[in-house]
């Protein structure tokens, strides 16, 4: 899918998309409805902050654990696996921030960690092809400094996944607020399960009507 293709779709399903002041009803997918596997990334346009470099990181920690917690989905490291691939991306609270894109500790390797659900997989850093390689101009995979412009709020993006390049195609759902992402509470996974919640009794109520 193109750059071009890509916002084309961004801009029909802004509807979907939530904010932490948006009271409107999101309808879901059936797709989102019926997924049962679910892969954790960290947004790869974000960097991480110099006064914070483990910022994204321990997010991506926080939201896989809130899902355990929750229990609807089954954590996995592989996008062709998932059901669904959620971006995370910590705000920093300030328009502009200095951070370092390509960060080494975003791409840990796997390890196993303890959690009050059994043993969770974390740790694993970026899968690779999340986006489509050529599309836009040369990527710098390196470490570097750079200044993010309007990240001050958390954003939680979800995506279909079992799909190449998921991340190419626009997000189904999206959270952004300030502290979404941060734990104990998670807000933006609250949120989600909000959402999740009451699309299925929406769908139920059609069915019910349907004679």
């Amino acid at each position: 899918m193109s750059r071009m293709s890509a916002l084309l779709s961004i801009v029909l399903l802004l509807p979907t998309f939530t904010h932490a002041k948006d009271k409107n009803k999101v309808i879901l997918p059936t797709y989102v409805l019926q997924a049962q596997t679910v892969l954790v990334v960290i947004n790869p346009e974000a960097g991480e902050p110099l006064t914070d470099p483990t910022a994204n990181r321990r997010t991506q920690d926080e939201v896989e654990r809130a899902l355990m917690k929750w229990g609807r989905f089954r954590i996995v490291t592989e996008s062709q696996t998932a059901d669904l691939v959620m971006a995370v991306r910590r705000g920093s609270g300030h328009v502009a921030t200095p951070t370092i894109s390509n960060s080494p500790i975003d791409n840990n390797p796997v390890i196993l960690q303890p959690s009050d659900g059994g043993v969770r997989i974390g740790g694993h850093g970026q899968p690779p092809d999340l986006t489509q390689p050529g599309l836009g101009p040369p990527r710098n995979t390196g470490p570097r400094m750079q200044t993010e412009v309007g990240g001050s709020e958390d954003t939680l993006d979800v995506y279909r996944g079992g799909q190449e390049y998921p991340l190419d195609s626009a997000p189904v759902w999206r959270y952004r607020a300030k502290d979404a992402l941060r734990s104990p509470a998670v807000p933006a996974v609250d949120q989600f399960r909000k959402v999740v919640d009451e699309a299925e009794k929406a769908a139920a109520q059609k069915q019910k009507k349907t004679p």
